[in-house]
C-alpha cells in the first residue's frame, strides 16, 4: 500500500504541472487585464503596479516564476485584494466552503443511502417508484431554481430561516439543503443499483438459508457491498459539493472558495485564480486517492496494483 501511495503521489507532479501551465497561459490570453477600471489609471502608475508585480517582465520569465513560487506553496499575492497573499484568500474561502460542502455531503449521505435501501427492498412497486421519481425530480431540478424558491417558501413566507450570509446555524439551513438536494437524489440511485446488485448474490441467499434474520442480512452483509458506488462516487462528489457551490454561493453571499474563483476570473486577478485552480486540483486527487484505499477496506476483493 505504501508503494501504490508513494506512486499515486509521484504521479499528480505532472498532471498538476500541465493543469498549472493550461490555466496560467490560458489567463494570460483571455482579453483585459488585473488592473482594468471604470477611470483609466495614468500610464506612469499602470507601469509601476505592473513592474510591483512582475507583469512587465517575458512571459516566459513570469511562467517560469510562477511555478517556482508554486511549488512551495506560494501563489503570492492577489491583484485586486490589496495586501493579501492568495493562499491566505484560499485558507479563508475554503474553510466556509468546506463546512457548506461537508453539511451538504453529510446530509446527502444519511438521506440518499436510507432511500436507496428501501427503495431496493421494495422493487417495483410503489415505494420504489415514488422514491426514483422523486430522485430525478431532486437531479433535474438546478441549484439557481430550488435556491431563490426555498428563499421565497421558507424565509420570505414562511419566517423560519435568514435569507442569505453565513451567520449562526440557521443560516446554514437553506443554503445546505439547497447544495445537497442533488446529491441525496445521485446516492439513493447509486445505492438501490448497487444493493439490487448485491442482493442477488450467491452469499446472500446462503445467509437466508442459514436462518439469518432479514435485518442482519441486509445491513451487515448486503449493505457493506451495495454501498461501494456510492464510495466510488464520493470522492469526486466531495470535490465537486465543495469547489463547485459558486451559485449556491452567490445566492446567499456566503464568502466561500467559489465566489473568490469567479470574481477572480472577471477581474483577472492571474494569481488568485491559478492559486484556486491548483488547489481545487491537488484536493481532488487527495480525495480520490482516499476513495480508493477505502474501497479495499470495503471490499478485501479489490487489490491496489
Amino acid at each position: 500500500m505504501t508503494a501504490y501511495v508513494v506512486r499515486r503521489v509521484l504521479l499528480m507532479v505532472p498532471t498538476l504541472l500541465a493543469i498549472a501551465t493550461l490555466t496560467f497561459f490560458m489567463m494570460r490570453l483571455a482579453p483585459g487585464g488585473p488592473f482594468m477600471a471604470e477611470r483609466e489609471i495614468p500610464g506612469p502608475a499602470l507601469e509601476q503596479l505592473r513592474r510591483t508585480y512582475g507583469l512587465d517582465r517575458p512571459l516566459h520569465e513570469q511562467y517560469l516564476r510562477f511555478l517556482a513560487n508554486a511549488a512551495r506553496g506560494d501563489f503570492g499575492p492577489s491583484y485586486r485584494y490589496q495586501g493579501r497573499p492568495v493562499s491566505e484568500i484560499i485558507a479563508e474561502g475554503f474553510v466556509v466552503s468546506a463546512e457548506l460542502g461537508g453539511w451538504a455531503l453529510l446530509v446527502a449521505v444519511l438521506l440518499g443511502v436510507p432511500i436507496g435501501v428501501i427503495a431496493a427492498l421494495r422493487q417495483n412497486t410503489a415505494v420504489d417508484f415514488g422514491v426514483m421519481a422523486a430522485a430525478l425530480a431532486g437531479v433535474s431540478v438546478p441549484n439557481f431554481v430550488l435556491g431563490p424558491a426555498l428563499v421565497l417558501t421558507l424565509s420570505l413566507g414562511l419566517f423560519w430561516f435568514p435569507p442569505a450570509l453565513w451567520e449562526g446555524p440557521a443560516s446554514r439551513v437553506l443554503p445546505v439543503l439547497t447544495l445537497a438536494t442533488a446529491y441525496v437524489a445521485y446516492v439513493a440511485r447509486l445505492t438501490r443499483a448497487g444493493m439490487l446488485e448485491v442482493l442477488r448474490q450467491d452469499f446472500i441467499r446462503t445467509a437466508r438459508a442459514k436462518g439469518l434474520p432479514e435485518r442482519t442480512v441486509v445491513f451487515k452483509h448486503g449493505l457493506r457491498l451495495g454501498v461501494l458506488p456510492v464510495v466510488s462516487y464520493l470522492g469526486p462528489a466531495a470535490a465537486r459539493i465543495i469547489m463547485g457551490s459558486i451559485v449556491v454561493e452567490s445566492i446567499f453571499a456566503i464568502p466561500g472558495l467559489g465566489r473568490y474563483l469567479v470574481q477572480g476570473a472577471f477581474n483577472r486577478d492571474y494569481t488568485l485564480v491559478l492559486g484556486v485552480v491548483l488547489f481545487y486540483a491537488a484536493f481532488l486527487m487527495v480525495l480520490n486517492l482516499l476513495v480508493d484505499l477505502a474501497y479495499t477496506r470495503l471490499d478485501p476483493r479489490v487489490e491496489l496494483s
